[in-house]
């Protein structure tokens, strides 16, 4: 009687190992402060002939959002498909891109990194496809914590072609299904300096957004950010050429995605449009090529979207959908109503600084924010400083502030404390005639519907994701 129980084990197993081999790879290509800027969205002024040609190749999401617009927060809602005060993981935490193995004692005791890191209970997308028998690498840089929930096989230095060649190589040689997070940070300020660099995109052929003044100033900073984008670009060709020469490529899922917007006002660490939308396209063995979809989607997407597509579980907790019945064509199909998004300005909850969370739909947008007397928001250093950083645009729009008062208006906003900016506590945009959200409607009675529909599906949210650091009204005041 043993030995048909043997021999169906045997077959059980044989059949798991069959089946993980059999799941498809996984390429995901994340570029660092890549707001939603690449030639086939349209953006003025720019060449990105690889990522055009993946879209071109996959689904491109025009309306895709991030969940927190700065690097750590953005990386751990796409690894754990949680909102960051769910999540644990707010702002930035300490970069340790190697195993957790090798951390010193010093590094483990790092303030930043022992309180800014993933709760205990939460699982992480590299532990499930560990757990699937993956085999798993990161390129650059790891910004997320604490390492042991990240178990990686591979930490490689670089992000470039050769990186990405070997890593095919030795994953093809395991025999096991692989996934590479490669990141691209050269799209993270300091930018190509074309005072010293020659740089293809034409200042005067660039759009500005209509916060930032413009001037020549201003017009070279927004063209040398464009043409950081290009030499992201060069590296997203090396790594789908990599992935062609490798013949790994018609059984493997690629995503591409921007982390968040970049550093301006309106742009990284806040709600508005440039810190939260993004490019995405996703790419399926024997899915749609060429498509182009209007849905809402959010990267707390991504992760159900992955499990869906290689056939494991979902997570036990998550605030994402799968958004594969788009990738698999069907007609009409909008997995979300509303995208979600959150900024806590003194970090890890609960905390005394402002709290910031907005909700949208495709056109419209609405921003709620508490204890904004504090008058204080957390602004990054690249957001402002010229050294070493090369932020041209910061003490521009400080120079011709009595010239462009509107742009200095956003800019004290973003940067409260040092310019006595008042924040406001509401903010609606009609992102259909103001795509740069220049017009805060939050008063305006005739626009108190879209206002107060917007606000009771935040409300929802808010008990939804148990996000216990606010304490809205049941109802905004007539």
């Amino acid at each position: 009687m043993k030995c048909p129980a043997l021999v169906l084990t045997l077959l059980l197993l044989l059949n798991a190992a069959a089946l993980a081999e059999s799941r498809p790879n996984i390429l995901f290509i994340l570029t660092e402060d890549q707001g939603a800027h690449m030639g086939a969205l349209g953006t003025a002024g720019i060449q990105t002939p690889h990522m055009d040609a993946l879209a071109q190749s996959g689904v491109l999401f025009r309306h895709a959002y991030v969940a927190y617009p700065v690097c750590s927060a953005s990386k751990a809602a796409i690894y754990t498909s949680l909102h960051n005060h769910t999540n644990g993981l707010l702002n930035n935490t300490a970069n340790y891109h190697k195993p957790a193995a090798k951390l010193t004692e010093a590094e483990k005791q790092r303030g930043v990194y022992r309180l800014n890191r993933i709760q205990t209970e939460t699982q992480t997308l590299v532990e499930r496809l560990k757990n699937a028998g993956y085999y798993q690498g990161v390129t650059h840089k790891l910004h997320v914590a604490p390492v042991e929930r990240f178990p990686y096989d591979e930490f490689i230095p670089h992000s470039d072609g050769k990186s990405a060649a070997g890593f095919f190589q030795r994953a093809k040689r395991s025999g096991r299904p692989w996934h590479l997070f490669f990141n691209i940070s050269v799209s993270h300020r300091p930018f190509p300096n074309s005072d010293r660099v020659k740089i293809r995109v034409n200042p005067a052929e660039v759009k500005l957004p209509a916060f930032l003044p413009d001037t020549p100033v201003i017009r070279q900073d927004w063209a040398e950010y464009l043409a950081a984008i290009e030499k992201a670009d060069q590296f997203v060709g090396e790594a789908l050429a990599a992935l062609r020469e490798s013949g790994l490529d018609e059984n493997t899922i690629v995503v591409f995605l921007g982390d968040h917007g970049p550093c301006y006002a309106h742009g990284k660490m806040t709600l508005h449009d440039l810190g939260l939308r993004v490019p995405l396209v996703i790419r399926t063995p024997g899915g749609p090529q060429g498509a182009v979809s209007g849905a809402l989607a959010s990267e707390l997407d991504l992760a159900p979207t992955l499990l869906d597509l290689i056939g494991l579980k979902p997570f036990a907790k998550s605030h994402g959908v799968s958004l594969r019945p788009i990738l698999d064509g069907e007609p009409d199909a909008k997995p979300r109503e509303f995208v979600f998004a959150e900024i806590s300005d003194r970090g890890p909850l609960p905390n005394d600084g402002m709290q910031e969370r907005s909700v949208q739909d495709r056109r419209w947008k609405l921003i709620y924010r508490e204890k904004v007397q504090t008058n204080w928001r957390q602004v990054n250093a690249d957001s402002i400083e010229p050294k070493p950083w090369g932020n041209r645009a910061y003490n521009e729009t400080l120079r011709v502030q009595d010239q462009f008062p509107e742009a200095f208006r956003i800019l004290a906003e973003m940067h409260p404390q040092a310019l006595n900016g008042k924040v406001p506590a509401l903010e609606l945009y009609d992102l259909q005639s103001d795509p740069d959200e220049m017009h805060n409607l939050a008063a305006d009675a005739a626009h108190r519907d879209q206002r107060d529909r917007l606000f009771a599906a935040l409300l929802d949210w808010v008990r939804h994701t148990d996000d216990s650091s606010l304490q809205p009204p049941a109802k905004l005041p007539e």
